[in-house]
């Protein structure tokens, strides 16, 4: 079967029953969607389809043919990391890092819809990630300063929280 991932079309040699959190990390080696709950509780494995957030844990990838999937790997590099990517490490909004990969996923679909998502918006997106880090100041902060960013075309980290 081939999955458009990040941009690319890739041929994979898996069950169409398979979920596609196994595919990524086993198939393609896109290890940034993290294995929490397996029942789409948590929000760690979330990634991006047809710019919806979805839990890579229970979609199997039979229903994903001719779909867009973006992980968090196809939002930047470590060079050259996407607005959210540095927003988070702006802020240090990040502890443990498990969730953070599904929070940013989360928090992109949101900002490619809405660019101008108020706290309570993105409250309400973020509700469903399961994490106790206790760095939910910072990740709020974090997908302001992102929005600001998207909204202004730059990447300059720069930007006033």
């Amino acid at each position: 079967m081939d999955l458009k991932v990040n941009g690319r079309i890739r041929a994979v040699d898996a069950d169409p029953q398979t979920p596609l959190l196994y595919v990524l990390r086993e198939n393609l080696q896109l290890n940034a969607a993290k294995y929490g709950c397996g029942l789409g509780q948590c929000g760690a494995c979330t990634v991006i389809v047809d710019g919806q957030a979805v839990f890579s844990c229970i979609v199997p990838i039979q229903v994903l043919g001719g779909k867009e999937i973006t992980t968090l790997e196809g939002l930047g590099t470590i060079e050259h990391p996407g607005p959210l990517q540095r927003a988070f490490m702006d802020e240090q909004a990040a502890q443990c890092g498990y969730c953070i990969p599904g929070m940013i996923m989360r928090a992109q679909a949101l900002l490619q819809k809405n660019a101008h998502a108020s706290d309570a918006e993105i409250r309400t997106q973020l509700q469903s990630h399961l994490c106790r880090c206790g760095t939910h100041a910072r990740i709020l902060r974090a997908v302001r300063r992102a929005a600001r960013l998207m909204q202004s075309g730059g990447s300059d980290s720069a930007v006033n929280p």
